[in-house]
Parts: C-alpha cells; sequence; structure tokens
C-alpha cells in the first residue's frame, strides 16, 4: 500500500506499467519458462530494474497469478471462447503444447497454492470451480439429449475430466512423447460414451 492507503500500481501510469510488465512476463515465460533469469529478462524488456518489478506487485506470487491469468484470456481470446467446455478442453492443450513455460507454471502454482494463504489460492479456486460448472452444465445437456452417459453424476464426470486433463498435462512435462491432446480427446470419447 501507498501513503495514501491505494494499492500499489494503481495509479494510471501505475496501472499502465502493471499490465505492460504482466504482459511482457507472460510473453518471456511463455518461451522461457519461469525460473532462473527469466524475471531479469521481463525487466530487461520493460525498461526497469528486477527490484522494481515488485513495486508493482506484492512479491512473485502476485506477478505469477496475473501472468496465469493473462495466459488464460489469451487463450480464450485465441479460440473465440467465452467459457471452458469439452472440445475447448482439447483445443486448449494443444495450444498449451506451444507455451511450455507457461504450462510448467500452471503446473507447479496449481501444486503448490493449496494454501488459503497463497498469492495464487484462489485464482485456482475460481478456476477450478467455475471450470467444473460449465462442464457439468454441458455434460447435463448432452445426458438429456441422450449423448452421453447417464449412470454417473454430470458433476463426477466434469471432476474426471478436469483431474485427467491436468494429470496428462503433468506427463507431457516430463515426456513430450505424451500426446496431451488426443489422449485427453480419447479418454473423454471413452467417459462419456452412452451406456448399455
Amino acid at each position: 500500500m501507498t501513503e495514501e492507503g491505494k494499492p500499489r500500481g494503481r495509479y494510471p501510469k501505475g496501472a499502465e506499467r502493471r499490465e505492460q510488465i504482466v504482459r511482457t512476463a507472460t510473453d518471456v515465460f511463455a518461451t522461457d519458462g519461469f525460473e532462473g533469469t527469466a524475471l531479469k529478462r521481463v525487466a530487461e524488456l520493460v525498461g526497469i530494474r528486477e527490484a522494481t518489478l515488485f513495486h508493482y506487485f506484492r512479491g512473485k506470487q502476485e506477478l505469477l497469478t496475473e501472468v496465469l491469468t493473462e495466459r488464460d484470456r489469451r487463450s480464450l481470446e485465441a479460440m473465440e471462447a467465452t467459457e471452458p467446455g469439452l472440445s475447448l478442453m482439447v483445443r486448449s492443450a494443444a495450444r498449451n503444447l506451444t507455451e511450455p513455460g507457461l504450462t510448467a507454471l500452471y503446473v507447479v502454482a496449481s501444486a503448490t497454492a493449496h494454501d488459503p494463504e497463497h498469492a495464487s489460492h484462489e485464482y485456482f479456486r475460481e478456476r477450478y470451480a467455475t471450470g467444473v460448472l460449465a462442464l457439468r452444465k454441458e455434460i447435463e445437456q448432452q445426458q438429456v439429449a441422450g449423448e452421453v452417459r447417464t449412470d454417473v453424476p454430470p458433476d463426477v464426470l466434469a471432476r474426471l475430466v478436469v483431474a485427467i486433463s491436468d494429470g496428462l498435462q503433468l506427463q507431457w512435462l516430463y515426456d513430450k512423447n505424451v500426446d496431451y491432446p488426443a489422449e485427453l480427446s480419447q479418454f473423454i470419447e471413452i467417459l462419456m460414451r452412452p451406456s448399455g
């Protein structure tokens, strides 16, 4: 907080600089990852010292959360989508393969943000809740239409899809031979197949 009680980087010029840092960090992390000298590179590209980055954020975790939010925004924009869905998940998986640094950031942050005090906790809690809800609604509609199995509740199916997606994403980070999008698509097809 500043002396006037306003959050950091909330003045017009500060907000502009903050957005520039987030956009630049998203670009750098997408290809270079977020470890090592990545923050130094972001600061150089923005034209400030690395220590100055955190004049605009409460700490590294807040910056990383903002980068993840920007990643989501760009992904939805690129796919011309407004909310999560089964087909969007597969398309998003394919996009993740082109941004290994951001994919790694997502996996690491999601694994460490379980503590409610963590800067990314609310981001992930909201992201999972929103994603599962959207998938559940889509699955319910498909169940009514007879296109999807009805012997498993839609919320359970939705959570399974999210869990498999995250698990395949993690495995892909270790082994680039894992065809994350194709295997996710195949799992969804098998999981959703009507029973009987």
